[in-house]
C-alpha cells in the first residue's frame, strides 16, 4: 500500500474525536520529550507553541453557534483554553513549569480515549 492510499484510508476512518486524540497526544509527547531534555522558559516555546495553538482552535470552535457539543461541555473546553493561553504565558517567562499543562493535556486524552465507552477512535 502506498503512503498516498494509507494516508487517504486514515482520512476516511478518522472520526473528530480521534483526531483530537492524536494531536493531544503528540503535542504532549513534544511537550513530554522538551522538560525531560532540560528545556525550560522561552526554550520550551516551539513545543507551547503548538499547544496554545491547538488549545485557541478548540477554544474557538466551542464558541461556534452550531457546535454540537453539550453546553456544559463547551464551556470547560472555552475555560481550559483561555487558561492554557494564561499559564502558557507563565511557563514560557519562566515563572513556573510545563507540568500543569502536560497533565491537562493527558486528562484531555484519557477523556477522549474513553468518551462513549471505548477507544479514541
Amino acid at each position: 500500500m502506498s503512503v498516498n492510499a494509507y494516508a487517504r484510508a486514515q482520512q476516511v476512518a478518522a472520526t473528530p474525536r480521534s483526531t483530537e486524540y492524536r494531536l493531544m497526544s503528540e503535542i504532549t509527547g513534544e511537550m513530554i520529550a522538551a522538560r525531560d531534555a532540560g528545556l525550560a522558559g522561552v526554550q520550551l516555546a516551539p513545543a507551547l507553541h503548538r499547544n496554545r495553538q491547538a488549545w485557541t482552535i478548540f477554544r474557538n470552535e466551542c464558541a461556534l453557534p452550531g457546535n454540537g457539543l453539550p453546553e456544559d461541555l463547551r464551556a470547560g473546553i472555552i475555560s481550559l483554553g483561555l487558561w492554557v493561553e494564561k499559564y502558557t504565558s507563565l511557563v514560557i517567562t519562566g515563572r513556573d513549569t510545563i507540568d500543569e499543562l502536560i497533565t491537562v493535556n493527558r486528562a484531555v486524552i484519557d477523556g477522549l480515549a474513553n468518551a462513549n465507552g471505548g477507544a479514541a477512535g
